[in-house]
């Protein structure tokens, strides 16, 4: 069964709401029949890449606050984060346009790495402060969870992935995401938001138990031969 999970690298919660996710999975007894694909969802499309200036310097100045109380807004996200084993430093995140991390994203699902290079971008955003839309810090996080350089440097250099992006922030128009993260379980319930780990379970189960009746694992009929087992019988 599929999840479906439209989230932004520059969003806070999405990074929360991997890990609560994640807890929920854990403890779900058919967690080895779920499907997870990350869609991209850009929350500032038009945001101009600036590595002079870190998260909290920009909510100073986007929402006219002072340097103060921007901080304090970035210490109540970050202790949220620290109670699900994350480290946020606000002070070190850079601000960056998404857009060519999410085709990175896009290439790495290719290869069934979708989930690692979420994983690897949000680390590097929220804990390394790093700039996640430099191509060659792209190229090197790619590498890390095991992308072809020469592969993940052809896209950079290219259009590829764009209408994939694209695609998926149309199609999230259409579902009614109006904020991430935004999590949809067999293209039937969703989830909004980093919700405790109990309402994600809650809505895996409701949702696995509706795909299994239309997609029931049948025992196969075998046919008897020799084989070895287990305990070193070979008949």
């Amino acid at each position: 069964m599929k999840v479906e999970i439209w989230s932004d690298v520059m969003c806070p919660f999405c990074y929360i709401g991997k890990r609560k996710f994640e807890s929920a999975l854990a403890q779900f007894e058919n967690k080895d029949a779920i499907e997870i694909e990350w869609k991209s969802f850009q929350l500032n499309p038009a945001q101009e890449t600036d590595p002079t200036k870190n998260v909290t310097e920009y909510l100073a100045e986007v929402k006219g606050w002072t340097i103060g109380y921007a901080r304090q807004m970035n210490d109540y996200v970050t202790n949220m984060a620290r109670e699900v084993g994350l480290q946020y430093d606000f002070d070190k995140a850079i601000i960056a346009n998404s857009f060519d991390a999410h085709r990175v994203v896009q290439l790495a699902k290719k290869h069934g790495k979708g989930d690692a290079m979420e994983e690897r971008l949000f680390k590097a955003y929220f804990t390394e402060g790093l700039n996640t839309a430099d191509h060659e810090t792209l190229l090197r996080l790619g590498a890390e969870i095991g992308l072809e350089s020469d592969e993940v440097r052809q896209v950079l250099a290219s259009d590829q992935y764009r209408k994939e992006v694209k695609a998926d922030i149309n199609e999230a128009r259409q579902v009614g995401v109006t904020g991430v993260p935004f999590f949809v379980f067999n293209q039937k319930y969703a989830v909004s938001g980093a919700q405790a780990p109990e309402t994600f379970l809650g809505a895996l189960k409701k949702s696995f138990g509706e795909w299994q009746e239309v997609n029931p694992v049948a025992e196969p009929v075998t046919i008897e031969g020799a084989v070895c087992t287990p305990d070193g019988n070979c008949a």
